[in-house]
């Protein structure tokens, strides 16, 4: 079973669940921007995706820009950002059992299958 976390508004997102609808796998999807995202979860999706909290930061976001850029911060710090703000979370991230993927492009997916 796969998981999305999908922003619907998102474009890019958007073409990421419709690639994954035409496979043929169950999965489910998590609206994490309405529903938020815990700090465990984002640990295990970061631990699965082998990346830093700092690497799926979408860095053109206006908040980026005018709080965070040529900032440092600490792994912790950053797991708080991210779950403080979740828009800044790049997407889609697809997750499977052992590994996930930012699938940009959404051929990506084809990885966990």
């Amino acid at each position: 079973m796969l998981t999305i976390y999908h922003n619907p508004k998102c474009r890019k997102s958007r073409a990421g669940l419709d690639y994954l609808k035409t496979k043929n796998v169950e999965f489910t999807v998590v609206e994490y921007i309405k529903e938020g995202i815990s700090i465990k979860d984002l640990k295990e999706i970061l631990l699965r995706l082998n990346k830093k909290a700092e690497d799926i930061v979408r860095t053109h976001e206006e908040m980026y820009k005018k709080e965070l850029k040529n900032k440092k911060f600490t792994q912790e710090e950053w797991l708080k950002i991210l779950v403080d703000n979740p828009k800044l979370i790049q997407r889609p991230l697809v997750v499977g059992k052992h590994k996930a993927v930012l699938a940009q492009p959404p051929e990506e997916i084809n990885t966990l299958l």
